[in-house]
Order: C-alpha cells, then sequence, then structure tokens
C-alpha cells in the first residue's frame, strides 16, 4: 500500500516532489562547495575525490602529470595539501580524463568542484529526463541517495551516467552522437563494456567505428600533449590498483561489486575474482538473452545499464548514476508488469545500494571519532543488491514476455 501510495503521489504532483528533490540537492551541492572552499574550517580538513581531480588538473600544467600516477609522489602532494590529513586517494585514470580535468586547474577548488558538479549534474538530469517521460520523479526519489553521494564526493557518476544515458537515446536513431558518447567513456572504460557489446551485438557499426575512432583520436592527443610516458605511468598505475584491490586497501564497504561483497563476506582474494567474473559473465549472457529473444529496446538498454554496473570488482555507490538511467528505461514496464511487491523490492534494493556505503561510513566515523585510524572494511553488501535487482527484473521481464505482452518499440526509442 505504502509503495502505491508513494508512486500516486510522485504521478499526481510530481512539481511538489521534483522542487523538493532540486532544493535537497542543491542544498548539498552549496553545502559542499562551502567545505571545498574552507569556509567555517579552521582546520585543515581531509580530502575528497575531487581534491584528487584538482591535483591531476594542476599537474598537468606544470608539466609533470604522470608523478600523480605514482603512489609516493601522490601522496606527499595529498599530504602537502591537507597538512598531513589525508585517506590516500589513488590515480588510476586514462590520460584522456587528465585532460577533461585541467581547465579547472585555473580555478579554487572550492570553485572548480562546484562548475564541475553543477554541469555534469544538470547533464544528467536532462538526458534522465528524457528516459524516464513522466516517472522522472519517482525515479529521482528512489535514487536520491546515489544522487547525494555523488554530490558529496565531487565525482564523475553524472558524467558517465549521462554519456550511457545519451547513448541509449541515441544508439538506435543518430548513431554518430551515440558513438561519441561511447568514446567519451574511455575515462572509464570498465563501465562502457556492457555497452560496446550491446552496439556489436545490434550491429550499430557507425556507433562502433565512432567509438572507436574517437578512442584513438584521443590517445594521440594525450600523447602528443602529455608525451608517451604517460601511458607507462597509467598502466603502471593500474597495476598497483589492482594490487590495492586484492590487499582491502580500498574501503571495500562502499563498492558495489560482487567482489567487494565476497572479500569482506570472508573469501581470499582469487575467490572474490572467479564469482566477479562469473557474475560479469551471467551479466553479458542476460544481454545477450535479451537480444536475441526480441525483448523490446528499452529492456534490453535498461538491462545494458544495470550489467555495466557489475562488470568492474572497482565500481563505487558514486557509479549508481548509470544504474539509474537502466531503471528510468525499465520502470514504465515495471509499475505495469511487476507486483506491489516487486516493485516495493526494487526500489528497496537500489535504495539500498545507494545509501549503505555513505551509512557505514558514518557509522564507522561515530564510533572511531574523525581523526582516529577507522579499519578499512566492514560489510559491503551494494553488490549482493544489484544482483539481486538484475536477477528480479529479468525474471519479470521473463515472466511477461509473451506475444500479447511485448510493448515493442516505445516513445523515443521507437
Amino acid at each position: 500500500m505504502f509503495v502505491k501510495t508513494i508512486e500516486l503521489a510522485t504521478a499526481s504532483k510530481p512539481t511538489l516532489y521534483l522542487r523538493t528533490i532540486f532544493a535537497a540537492l542543491a542544498a548539498c551541492l552549496i553545502v559542499k562547495t562551502c567545505w571545498f572552499s574552507r569556509l567555517w574550517l579552521s582546520e585543515p580538513r581531509g580530502l575528497t575525490d575531487f581534491d584528487a581531480f584538482h591535483i591531476a588538473a594542476q599537474r598537468v600544467w606544470l608539466g609533470d602529470i604522470d608523478q600523480v600516477y605514482q603512489v609516493e609522489k601522490l601522496a606527499q602532494m595529498q599530504k602537502e595539501i591537507a597538512n598531513g590529513k589525508v585517506d590516500f586517494l589513488p590515480w588510476a585514470y586514462p590520460p584522456q580524463f587528465d585532460l577533461l580535468v585541467a581547465p579547472f586547474a585555473f580555478l579554487p577548488v572550492g570553485t572548480a568542484y562546484f562548475l564541475f558538479t553543477a554541469a555534469t549534474l544538470g547533464f544528467y538530469l536532462v538526458v534522465l529526463r528524457l528516459i524516464a517521460g513522466s516517472y522522472f520523479a519517482l525515479t529521482l526519489l528512489v535514487l536520491l541517495p546515489a544522487l547525494i553521494i555523488t554530490i558529496v564526493f565531487g565525482q564523475n557518476g553524472f558524467l558517465t551516467g549521462g554519456l550511457l544515458g545519451l547513448v541509449c537515446l541515441t544508439i538506435h536513431r543518430r548513431q554518430v552522437v551515440a558513438g561519441l558518447a561511447l568514446g567519451m567513456m574511455v575515462i572509464k572504460p570498465h563501465l562502457a563494456l556492457a555497452f560496446a557489446l550491446y552496439s556489436l551485438l545490434k550491429r550499430r557499426w557507425i556507433a562502433v567505428l565512432t567509438a572507436g575512432a574517437f578512442v584513438l583520436a584521443s590517445s594521440a592527443v594525450s600523447t602528443i600533449l602529455l608525451g608517451s610516458q604517460i601511458w607507462v605511468a597509467f598502466f603502471t598505475s593500474v597495476h598497483h590498483s589492482r594490487i590495492f584491490l586484492e590487499r582491502g586497501f580500498f574501503p571495500l564497504f562502499r563498492m558495489i561489486s560482487p567482489y567487494a561483497a565476497l572479500w569482506t563476506a570472508g573469501l581470499p582474494s582469487w575467490g572474490a575474482f572467479l564469482g566477479q567474473a562469473v557474475v560479469a559473465i551471467l551479466g553479458l549472457a542476460g544481454i545477450v538473452f535479451a537480444i536475441y529473444r526480441g525483448f523490446p529496446r528499452r529492456w534490453s538498454l535498461g538491462l545494458t545499464a544495470i550489467v555495466s554496473v557489475l562488470i568492474s570488482p572497482y565500481a563505487y555507490d558514486y557509479d549508481l548514476p548509470i544504474l539509474g538511467i537502466g531503471f528510468a528505461l525499465l520502470l514504465p514496464d515495471l509499475a505495469r508488469l511487476a507486483s506491489e511487491g516487486e516493485r516495493a523490492t526494487i526500489y528497496g534494493l537500489i535504495l539500498v545500494a545507494g545509501s549503505y556505503g555513505m551509512l557505514q561510513a558514518f557509522r564507522l566515523h561515530l564510533q572511531y571519532g574523525p581523526n582516529a585510524d577507522m579499519p578499512q572494511q566492514a560489510l559491503s553488501i551494494g553488490g549482493i543488491a544489484i544482483v539481486v535487482l538484475f536477477g528480479l527484473i529479468f525474471r519479470i521481464l521473463l515472466r511477461k514476455d509473451a506475444p500479447d505482452n511485448i510493448t515493442g518499440k516505445v516513445g523515443k526509442f521507437a
């Protein structure tokens, strides 16, 4: 009954809900901008993800961006900025992302944070609105914890979510645009693998070639501007990140991968990687099945978006805006095909995946204090929640996959 009430309320009074959600997001953005700008801080603050972006941007212009990929040198840079109060933030982004953030070096970190986060959030909301249609308010309500987390850390989840959402909007109508958006995912290529598979299976050759050309061209530009040594530094950093992941040096409780869930549950790293590989293979197989079974485009693309965050062991809660794209694609049909209990479970799983990591971080903060050395690990459940979510949605769609239930081409996906 509660689920129906929320659904009816967001449908009958969407403007009220949207204003409330937008106000919450704006308030969060303003507070974090003040925090980054140190407006009320008398002591050095800790660093978050956007600080790493800003450091990399500055090193691009200093001509030694390769040092950001070196653990010891990056750690020293971060300690100098935070006066020793820092949890190490590794850097393993492709060189293309270095160039993307480079212009922000000329702005104070607070201003740079505001412009980057506001612009990418606006981009994401526009794309999500085009996909979700009349379900926009309900979609935002379910995604709210994930959206707030992305704002809090100044991460690029809105950018990647918006790019893959743009792929969904254009892959069957404007392949060049879809290819450019897919190619721009070179900044986080592990999150684009499912969409690359979709494009190949659907024979979107123009999109595939455009994406490939963009990746090659951007790689060439990066090499010219940053030097060939940048690639050695990048791949070395990726190798180090894998070692850190195996040894649990990252806050795995904030990750949304099956690997993190299995590792924190007590499995050795090789067992957790094996579980991650099985989930990735099954997810990709689900995309293949959906396409060759003739699922409607919204269904196939929605499943592809969900699988995108299940492939890599390195996926955080701030990557959930991508899952939001899949949720928005599937929601119109889930509202019609799923029972009230199934819909409640779907909403709950997304809320859990989006809020669990921050709730655990808050608990550890209260338990050990802001300046104490806190344990890195607590149980991670985000990956399990998303696996169950994918399985439940796939079961609902498969159950309704009959000639009189297939909706065919829908709206902008016609």
